[in-house]
């Protein structure tokens, strides 16, 4: 099932998508799915980022290629950071390129939507938790990040979450192919069986720091071939068993 968040009309409504066409929910899917029969065309609707996170949290250095690659070790532990509500963007929406920023990443990942209140939750409880999967781009600016030492800068600019295109529910997360496309291009190439740290592991780990509401969104890192973006760049995000998300990199004005 694919969860679809839109607007329409002056309002905020999800629904699920069936091929071109979206079922209505009377209310929001956390935590129950309740259909009201009303369809609407998905062309009539603009889609937005398919989330209500109180806090974005991410994680580094989660793919075992993506380790070697740097040539770093493997850490003992999750590394987590986090990203404001201010830095979501949706599918074809524009990452808007900062001023002063040498260098603008990409990083292709696959995120969960958290369904209900978690709290102390162990591994083997977590599935029942998740609403759904989707795609993220954890967009950095890698100069600050370097120049700041810890992340909140560089991560946390507005548009620099890209989240999307929708939430599929019914997928193993385990063995998911996930790639990136500059331009067209493919650059990044992987699978979540390179996971270094288990979906289940990450979200019973982060649930032991802080409380996650409905809406929470999680991160899993991104594999290797991180690489630049520039002005008027088209950047894609492409998981099996998800789809596409689609962006495109803008100057600021």
């Amino acid at each position: 099932m694919r969860l679809v968040k839109f607007f329409y009309n002056k309002r905020t409504k999800w629904g699920i998508l069936k091929e071109n066409e979206i079922e209505i929910l009377k209310e929001s899917p956390f935590p129950k799915i309740i259909l009201s029969k009303k369809k609407i065309p998905l062309n009539k609707v603009k889609i937005i980022a398919p989330a209500n996170p109180t806090k974005i949290i991410l994680i580094g250095l989660n793919y075992k290629d993506h380790a070697k690659e740097l040539k770093m070790k493997r850490p003992a532990q999750p590394i987590i950071f986090l990203k404001p509500p201010t830095s979501l963007v949706e599918h074809k929406g524009k990452i808007i390129y900062p001023r002063g920023v040498k260098r603008l990443d990409y990083e292709a990942e696959l995120a969960v939507v958290i369904k209900k209140k978690a709290k102390d939750i162990n591994k083997y409880e977590v599935p029942k938790f998740i609403l759904g999967y989707t795609c993220l781009n954890d967009v950095t600016a890698r100069d600050l990040q370097a120049k700041d030492i810890q992340w909140t800068r560089a991560k946390s600019f507005d548009t620099f979450c890209p989240l999307g295109p929708w939430l599929e529910t019914d997928i193993d997360p385990s063995r998911l192919r996930i790639r990136a496309y500059l331009n067209g291009k493919m650059v990044q190439n992987s699978c979540t069986s390179n996971f270094i740290f288990s979906l289940n592991f990450l979200i019973s780990f982060i649930s032991k720091i802080m409380t996650l509401f409905p809406g929470d969104v999680i991160s899993t890192g991104t594999p290797p071939g991180v690489g630049p973006m520039r002005p008027f760049d088209t950047v894609d995000i492409e998981i099996d068993g998800i789809g596409k998300l689609e962006n495109y990199v803008v100057p600021r004005k």
